[in-house]
């Protein structure tokens, strides 16, 4: 069984994400979401928020498993048995950072390849940072995030957005 890992913090998951997902899926006969915490970050989402969403939003996909982890990406790989990790890509800044971490991976963990997708053109200036300053000032989320997360947004910044 091929089994690939696409990690992220996920804060939120936006549509862009969910065509990674679905397109990675293809690749593999099982698709690990792994959700993390990045340390130099501080999330608007709790990681288990995180994970409800991820849930929520890929139903559609019957290959994805959605899992929270704390550690080295390279050592979960290994213990779930996972060979591939898939990595979204909407810009050339996006690859220069991926890049190094690929390479980084491929030193500590040779057996597992990065592959890395190509955002679809129409997600290609979505990313959760963006989402959450708009959201945070009441901002339209129209198609930018599945309606799902839509609705946890407006709720954690209902007072930006009375109806």
């Amino acid at each position: 069984m091929r089994i690939g890992i696409c990690p992220g913090s996920f804060d939120p998951v936006t549509n862009g994400h969910i065509d990674i997902f679905e397109r990675g899926s293809k690749l593999v006969d099982k698709l690990i979401i792994a959700v993390f915490e990045n340390p130099s970050k501080k999330p608007l989402f709790t990681m288990e928020e995180r994970e409800m969403m991820l849930r929520e939003t890929t139903r559609h996909i019957s290959n994805i498993e959605v899992v929270s982890f704390n550690g080295l990406l390279n050592q979960y790989a290994v213990e779930h048995g996972a060979t591939i990790i898939i990595r979204g890509l909407r810009a050339l800044s996006d690859f220069e950072y991926e890049f190094q971490r690929a390479l980084l991976m491929k030193k500590v963990e040779p057996d597992i390849e990065t592959v890395f997708i190509m955002t679809n053109t129409q997600y290609s200036y979505i990313s959760s940072t963006g989402i959450r300053e708009l959201a945070c000032f009441g901002g339209k989320l129209d198609n930018l995030v599945p309606d799902y997360v839509e609705a946890k947004l407006k709720n954690k910044f209902k007072d930006k957005y009375k109806a």
